[in-house]
């Protein structure tokens, strides 16, 4: 018999098994799918790594700090700001504290007015002040409202706030938590963002290659929770004290009818190879324009190169929200919106893979870190849609559930 049955080899079960284990708890981890990861995966298709929905670390995380080896997984940052379509070219805005040398470029571009740019300021020192926990705490509205409350114009807003977080959030309303909104400004203040050198499957892999050998099984499929143990759709039973269900919310709510599911953030992500970058430099660009489909685009093979072939490269395009239209259409879509801002070598853009992420990000409203969750005897909780949807709310979850276990067998816990 296991001391601890995980369930779901995503960030917060490897986490959580990382924890237990640097206590010597006995555990193990069971996957149903063909990799560690979770939502955080990476297929290699044709010579380039496509993650599944472009995402990013936000080397700020303090459970990330705490866990990964940044310097192992060989992170490529990007620049520390943007670059905005509108008014029929490209402009330049750039965190002035990373980057006093665009300065110029950001004041002059059309995106906003001085005023705006101050305000920045002002929500950047509201988001770093006092502890994680009382920003967590602090009276809660949108993001959309708590921006207009800080003085941002509404041309800031629908020409950088709304594509920029929109793509953080995968929220074009911005009807995401104020919370949310200044943990991720804390976040982008305090660190890079960044990629792994070879896509962000390299980070849940990291958290898994920690672990002893065998703690890990793929493909071992959890049809239900029994007393004291979990019954594999096969009908193997796996015996253990205490189980961690740490699948993502809907998963949850199948083995567990005490548990709500979330509701969810929809996403395509739509991937081109090009012969060559249409940026040639490492930044996110956003639509400013509040028309189209393309909320934002990422050339990832100028932020780490080894996502795409010698000699070739890898553009990334976020399309927000439900669909509803067939793949071909779409792409045709997307490559004629785009031949406006890169010209008329767009047509020669490869498609390679389209993933529809109907559970890209769990809906967190009212937004609170719940330090463990217990759902009965034995059996706890843990996920980002118990948390901040991200990364760091998914690897905090897993910590903070093996803690309550440590607690439980009367060892000493705490932060690693």
């Amino acid at each position: 018999m296991k001391d601890v049955v995980i369930v779901g080899g995503g960030l917060a079960g490897l986490t959580c098994a990382r924890r237990l284990q640097a206590d010597g708890v006995d555990c193990t981890v069971l996957e149903a799918s063909d990799g560690v990861g979770g939502r955080v995966r990476t297929d290699e298709v044709e010579g380039f790594r496509l993650d599944r929905g472009f995402q990013v670390l936000l080397t700020a995380y303090p459970a990330a700090k705490r866990w990964l080896d940044y310097e192992r997984l060989e992170l490529k940052r990007f620049s520390a700001g943007a670059r905005v379509w509108c008014e029929g070219r490209m402009h330049r805005v750039s965190d002035p504290w990373r980057e006093p040398g665009a300065l110029w470029a950001t004041l002059r571009a059309p995106v906003g007015s001085l005023a705006d740019k101050l305000s920045i300021a002002t929500l950047r020192a509201a988001a770093r002040r006092g502890t994680m926990a009382e920003l967590f705490a602090r009276s809660e509205t949108t993001a959309l409202s708590a921006l207009r409350a800080h003085g941002f114009s509404e041309r800031m807003i629908e020409r950088f706030m709304r594509p920029w977080l929109g793509g953080v959030f995968l929220d074009t309303k911005l009807e995401t938590s104020s919370r949310m909104l200044e943990f991720v400004f804390r976040m982008f203040a305090e660190g890079d963002t960044a990629v792994p050198a070879l896509g962000m499957q390299a980070i849940p892999e990291q958290l898994a290659a920690g672990l002893i050998p065998g703690t890990v099984r793929l493909n071992a499929r959890v049809a239900a929770l029994e007393t004291g143990a979990v019954r594999l759709v096969g009908g193997e039973r796996i015996e253990g004290r205490q189980v961690v269900v740490a699948t993502e919310g809907a998963g949850a709510a199948e083995l567990l009818p005490e548990v709500e599911a979330p509701t969810w953030r929809e996403v395509t992500a739509v991937y081109f190879a090009a012969k060559k970058s249409p940026l040639r430099e490492p930044t996110l660009v956003l639509n400013g324009t509040g028309r189209g489909r393309v909320n934002n685009v990422a050339v990832l093979s100028e932020v780490a190169p080894g996502y795409a072939p010698a000699g070739e490269a890898l553009v990334s395009v976020s399309v927000l929200g439900d669909q509803a239209m067939d793949e071909a259409p779409l792409v045709a879509e997307i490559s004629g919106e785009l031949a406006a801002w890169f010209g008329a070598e767009v047509k020669d853009w490869r498609h390679l893979r389209s993933y529809r992420l109907k559970r890209a990000l769990p809906v967190r409203w009212p937004l609170a870190r719940l330090s463990a969750v217990a759902v009965r005897p034995g059996v706890w909780l843990a996920g980002d849609f118990l948390n901040s949807a991200s990364i760091q709310g998914a690897m905090e979850s897993g910590e903070n559930v093996a803690e309550a276990i440590l607690r439980e067998k009367g060892r000493p816990a705490g932060r690693v």
